[in-house]
């Protein structure tokens, strides 16, 4: 009989059909060899750092003062808030100080802590289908409960749908833009709109409903689309946030909360968040990757490598008849299935050695999940393959 908790078990059962897809990439390139494999399953940037991030590194490696790498305030380091603080000022159109930030690892640890934060048991998180699968699990980490909130057919907010589902048990309504799955930005009209019911929702109901955005991929955009500021939308926003696109470091675990300068309870949240960060064990970000991204602020990843791939890789959905919304931002595609099993047509897809991502891990059966975070001759070399699988599908 098994020691593990029965919650895990099944969590385990249900889990990221992500990890599942890489796993099964990972055996299928070692039986039949990596350049026969084309794995489009994780979101796992290639693109290198900026140059700068070595010189960067390099020169925070040769300092030996004394304490360097030692425990700070467990928000950050100041000094690393404030550089953060002066280009989100830019970036939001409001004034950040250093004491609206809170450094996290990574935009995962950062929800993590915002959670443990904001939620009491049985609050619930607004989320919107399609929607990233972890979200579930870092509700439920802190007592929450998720409810999710169908799109529109373009995978934009359906404003009606939202306010149908506001209750007097919202305390988040969780975006994410550019989105994971589909690479959606929702416009600054919509976010507007979005923060003004909330604000009268939580009027009406004696609240304060939190609007927070995940938003890693907010530099990495195509067709000259814009992310607009989220906090112009309502004084109840916050931002959570990574370096692990921006910067291509998604091993290194660095990213930031950042509070609306004007939140009414903005003291308490702040607070609440940098006691959760120790309460969770994490004390504080990493301290040299701290270090580096307050001099990377100027900075990002070369975007223009995965506008390339996009192109090729709806080249390729184009010739094979698949049908898709393009993306304006991240690097996922989220086509539609040909058959209503999406999860069958991932399997038709895996005999030509395709490895996708069922839509339903993401909240919405029928589709599937593609990643060009990848070169792009393997999006080249999958051309026949999806043809295949869609000829096999259509039988």
């Amino acid at each position: 009989m098994s020691g593990v908790a029965k919650k895990m078990q099944t969590f385990a059962e249900s889990s990221s059909w992500i990890r599942k897809m890489f796993e099964e990439g990972a055996r299928m390139k070692a039986e039949f060899g990596a350049d026969k494999v084309f794995d489009f399953s994780i979101g796992n940037p290639d693109v290198p750092p900026p140059a700068k991030f070595s010189t960067v590194l390099r020169e925070l490696v040769e300092q030996e003062e004394p304490g360097v790498h030692g425990y700070m305030a467990n928000a950050g380091f100041p000094f690393v808030r404030e550089a953060i603080a002066t280009r989100l000022s830019a970036e939001q159109q409001v004034s950040f100080t250093a004491n609206d930030l809170l450094m996290t690892c990574g935009a995962a640890g950062g929800l993590n802590v915002l959670f443990k934060a904001l939620l009491d048991p049985g609050d619930e998180v607004m989320v919107f289908a399609p929607y990233f699968v972890e979200y579930r699990f870092y509700v439920d980490n802190h007592g929450g409960e998720v409810k999710v909130v169908a799109t529109d057919a373009d995978f934009n907010l359906d404003l009606k749908a939202i306010e149908a589902a506001l209750s007097p048990k919202t305390k988040i309504v969780l975006i994410n833009s550019p989105n994971n799955p589909t690479g959606q930005i929702y416009p600054a009209a919509d976010l507007q709109a979005l923060g003004r019911l909330l604000d009268e929702a939580g009027k009406r109901f004696g609240t304060t409903i939190y609007l927070v955005s995940d938003e890693p991929y907010r530099n990495i955009v195509f067709d000259n689309h814009v992310v607009p500021p989220l906090m112009t939308a309502t004084t109840n926003a916050i931002i959570a946030s990574s370096y692990s696109k921006e910067l291509s470091l998604p091993g290194e675990r660095i990213g930031y909360l950042a509070v609306h300068p004007q939140m009414a309870d903005k003291g308490q949240v702040v607070g609440a968040m940098t006691l959760a960060t120790r309460i969770l064990g994490f004390v504080n970000a990493p301290a040299l990757m701290q270090r580096a991204v307050a001099r990377l602020q100027d900075v990002s990843a070369d975007s223009s490598i995965y506008a390339r791939r996009l192109e090729a890789f709806c080249t390729v959905l184009d010739g094979a008849g698949i049908s898709y919304v393009r993306p304006k931002g991240a690097f996922y595609l989220f086509p539609q299935a040909p058959i209503d099993d999406d999860v069958e047509f991932c399997r038709l897809l895996a005999e030509q050695k395709i490895l996708a991502v069922p839509g339903r891990g993401f909240g919405m059966p029928g589709y599937i999940r593609l990643a060009f975070c990848v070169d792009e001759r393997v999006i080249a070399g999958s051309a026949e393959g999806f043809k295949r699988a869609m000829a096999a599908a259509r039988k």
